[in-house]
């Protein structure tokens, strides 16, 4: 496609395979984009495109990835606000053209949809570490450590004393917004049930209301539960049919699409043609 998009906050490319997403690191941006920078989003990590209006003379151009295509969504497991959203670029109303046609050549392109059987962006790379309320994280790649603050870390934590985690030991990691009121990453090891409070927790920091550069425990997250998941197994490749009503539904979209002049005539029977194929 070669276009690029400018938003507030973001500049999004669309390339042929992917759309690269530069986040603004100016002080108005959402400290979260500052702590991504870059991200590459490839195509077949996509599921759908919107284009709606937006608050304030603005449009708002969202992509929605597939279900476990991405460990930085899985990690904050519902929990961004909109302006946080990674995924989401808001432009000015008079760029509704350009952003039309964007969003038009885009859904044309997209082939996947459902659950996806491993992830299909990739997470931030190590080396990577925060500093939380109760300690300092960092992650090498291969294993996790905590070294407890003496202001902030419980006496449990103390008397355990620092922490080192390899990645094989890690069943999952949890993450729990530094927005909230007791906002939180731990780390899940097989057999570890039940689990002590955050602030009692060796496997946890804790990160405090308002304290710290602490968004970018969630790109720390991102890369743990990677690098996680890339230890098991993959599973086979079904080679059953797609849903029927899943195409039928992608079909209307399409065709909504097509009605509204966003996919030409050639794109829509293409692209119909794929997804009846796929009965």
């Amino acid at each position: 496609m070669g276009d690029v998009l400018a938003g507030f906050h973001a500049v999004w490319e669309f390339e042929s395979d992917s759309v690269l997403i530069r986040y603004e690191r100016g002080i108005r941006a959402p400290k979260l984009f500052q702590a991504l920078g870059e991200r590459r989003i490839p195509l077949s990590a996509l599921e759908e495109v919107t284009l709606a209006p937006g608050k304030r003379g603005t449009l708002v151009l969202r992509l929605v990835p597939r279900a476990g295509a991405d460990p930085l969504m899985d990690a904050a497991d519902g929990q961004l606000k909109e302006g946080s959203d990674p995924y989401r670029l808001v432009v000015p109303a008079e760029r509704e053209t350009q952003a039309a046609s964007c969003a038009g050549e885009l859904a044309a392109r997209l082939t996947e949809s459902g659950p996806a059987d491993r992830y299909l962006v990739a997470a931030p790379a190590a080396p990577l570490q925060f500093k939380a309320y109760d300690g300092k994280a960092t992650f090498d790649g291969t294993s996790v450590q905590f070294r407890w603050s003496w202001t902030g870390a419980s006496t449990a934590k103390w008397k355990a004393g620092d922490q080192s985690y390899a990645v094989a030991d890690l069943s999952g990691v949890e993450w729990r917004s530094p927005e909230a009121l007791e906002g939180f990453l731990r780390l899940r090891a097989a057999g570890t049930e039940p689990v002590p409070e955050p602030d009692q927790d060796p496997a946890a920091v804790v990160f405090g209301l308002g304290y710290g550069p602490v968004h970018e425990s969630l790109p720390f997250a991102a890369a743990v539960l990677a690098a996680v998941r890339a230890r098991r197994p993959v599973p086979a490749v079904s080679q059953c049919r797609r849903d029927p009503a899943d195409i039928a539904e992608r079909i209307r979209h399409l065709g909504e699409l097509h009605q509204a002049g966003l996919v030409t005539d050639e794109e829509f029977a293409g692209k119909k043609a794929e997804l009846l194929a796929e009965l």
